[in-house]
């Protein structure tokens, strides 16, 4: 059976017209209409028809269709009440599409899976798409990949290397659990209604396990929070936010081999690793 391809204006808008739906600002809905883009963001989750997938907010289900046509299993997690008649409607005909109505920072994720190993795309809604990939990430579930549609600048700050002015701490945590790799820029073109800035896909292969040991991941990731929380300062400043004197910071810094006149932004991954591994031992 051929389906009508949901990613494009003609077929989009119909839909939109059907049952009378508007973009929702406060969900920062843009709704997808170029279909060039599906097939590159299903290529770059490399699908089989023995995958399972999980997709977040699939909207009226354009990316939804593009996944179901790799064969993949689909489960898409939508949180728009409204929406949930229109899928119905839009994936009608696809017996591999599962939706589950819900919040995906409140569902479980595995319950609703099914599976041992599962990958994950999504085109996230700019306001919540840390909360989100955090969520999803934290748990450590058996996720092999993640590939998600994002606002340019929060996918260069994802992939960004220690000293540009991209790097920070989100740029820490994303490289802590992945290997990002920004895979192509979408145009506003591509949306109705036209956000404002570009949008990026970018894929974020899930590491078998991160590429420091820490003793304390807790620990770790505050350390990388207070380090950038001054971007501006020297660590030797920035640090005192641990909650110890400028005497203890220099010796803190002594003991992980690290100059306390740089910046948060200039560190990499092994030098939070050793600051963290090393806070226990200031006298």
């Amino acid at each position: 059976m051929q389906h009508p391809v949901i990613a494009s204006p003609q077929v989009t808008n119909h839909i939109l017209h059907k049952f009378k739906l508007r973009a929702d600002k406060k969900l920062g809905q843009n709704f997808l209409i170029d279909e060039d883009i599906v097939r590159r963001i299903v290529e770059a989750a490399e699908l089989t028809p023995e995958d399972t997938v999980l997709e977040v907010g699939p909207g009226i289900g354009t990316l939804t269709q593009g996944l179901a046509e790799s064969g993949a299993q689909v489960v898409a997690v939508e949180l728009d009440k409204r929406l949930l008649p229109v899928l119905d409607t839009t994936l009608e005909g696809y017996d591999n599409v599962r939706i589950v109505p819900g919040d995906i920072l409140k569902v479980d994720i595995m319950k609703e899976v099914g599976a041992e190993n599962f990958k994950c795309c999504a085109n996230l809604p700019y306001y919540i798409t840390t909360p989100i990939i955090f969520a999803i990430l934290e748990k450590r579930l058996p996720m092999e990949r993640l590939v998600v549609m994002v606002q340019k600048e929060v996918a260069e700050r994802m992939a960004a290397k220690p000293g540009g002015r991209d790097y920070g701490a989100l740029s820490v945590a994303i490289q802590y659990y992945t290997e990002p790799e920004i895979a192509f820029i979408v145009p506003p073109t591509s949306f109705i209604p036209a956000p404002a800035v570009d949008s990026a896909v970018i894929v974020c292969k899930r590491r078998a396990k991160p590429p420091v040991e820490v003793c304390d991941e807790a620990l770790f990731f505050r350390v990388v929070k207070v380090a950038f929380s001054l971007r501006r300062k020297m660590l030797n400043n920035a640090l005192k936010n641990m909650g110890i004197n400028g005497e203890k910071v220099a010796q803190w810094c002594e003991l992980a081999g690290i100059d306390g006149k740089r910046r948060g932004e200039t560190l990499t991954l092994e030098d939070f690793a050793a600051l963290t591994n090393t806070f226990n031992q200031i006298k």
